[in-house]
């Protein structure tokens, strides 16, 4: 679908919604939280992701006995 498919489409819902302000408040503070929201820092490329692999492979091996030598494993670390 193209922008101006989108942006058509969006006007038409607000249109809908023009004479109850409460909806009104609501789209506005929707696209609000939109517009300004942060970036995910968790977000990376496929080549990225590809270069992390191949970085902690680089890394030690370690293997846990139990769920609980991880959890303790997990938990002494900073």
């Amino acid at each position: 679908m193209s922008t101006a498919q989108l942006t058509s489409q969006i006007l038409q819902q607000v249109s809908l919604i023009t004479e109850d302000e409460g909806k009104l408040q609501r789209a506005l503070k929707a696209l609000k939280r939109i517009t300004t929201s942060k970036p995910d820092p968790t977000e990376m490329t496929y080549d990225e992701f590809v270069a992390r692999v191949k970085n902690a492979e680089k890394g030690s091996l370690r293997t846990f006995d139990s769920i609980e030598a991880l959890d303790h494993y997990l938990e002494s670390r900073p």
